[in-house]
């Protein structure tokens, strides 16, 4: 799941953006309104946390743009302001979820699960390929009934093949969906943790799951 925060205070940002990367999200950072709408416009947000108190463009006034544009995806509203007439007025603008500062970090990632959960509903529970089964409630894996330890990053990955079953993914793909906007490109680390992914799913079972696509990236198949 890839996540952006518009937020302008940048200890909060940062704060919220360690933190969340931490539970295995992608997490993207804008610093003011009209940066936050561009990259939310983007389409490869999973969930919006914004701050309403931001320069050059306030929240609100984010949250209504992009629900002029049919932007669906869920946000989560972050502010100081503590009324019940302030929190009426986000969520009437669109808004899913209000979280007022100062907040605790277990109780962020709770709203975040929920909402997510929320939009997946009518959606498979499980995600199953061939004998392949992963639980994105529990964050569990198992293949032919044996339990598959992964790391987040591999947890995520392996999710998003699962969604993209058959597909050929590029690694400007996983990229984009499993790092965020600062990851360097030009490293080998999507091909690192795919073979780390590879050696828990495939190695001494059949049939093989995961495979190279040369020069493009990479499928979930069985064959």
């Amino acid at each position: 799941m890839r996540l952006l925060i518009v937020e302008d205070e940048r200890k909060v940002a940062s704060f919220i953006k360690r933190g969340l990367e931490e539970e295995g999200y992608a997490v993207d950072v804008a610093r003011d309104g009209e940066e936050g709408l561009a990259m939310a416009l983007d389409g490869v947000h999973d969930l919006f946390i914004l701050d309403i108190g931001l320069p050059k463009m306030n929240g609100l006034q984010v949250l209504g743009e992009l629900r002029k544009r049919n932007v669906a995806t869920p946000v989560l509203l972050l502010t100081v302001r503590a009324t019940i007439e302030d929190k009426v007025l986000g969520l009437d603008a669109g808004a899913d979820d209000y979280l007022t500062k100062p907040f605790a970090f277990q109780e962020l990632v709770a709203r975040i699960r929920a909402l997510l959960r929320r939009r997946a509903e009518g959606s498979p529970a499980l995600l199953t390929f061939s004998n392949l089964v992963l639980d994105p409630a529990r964050r569990a894996v198992s293949r032919g009934g044996q339990k598959i330890d992964l790391t987040a990053k591999e947890f995520s990955i392996l999710e998003y093949f699962m969604r993209n079953a058959g597909r050929v993914l590029t690694r400007t793909q996983i990229i984009e969906h499993v790092w965020d906007y600062d990851f360097d490109t030009g490293t080998n680390l999507v091909d690192v943790y795919v073979n780390y992914l590879r050696k828990k799913v495939d190695s001494d079972r059949e049939p093989k799951l995961i495979h190279t696509v040369r020069g493009v990236g990479y499928v979930l198949k069985a064959e």
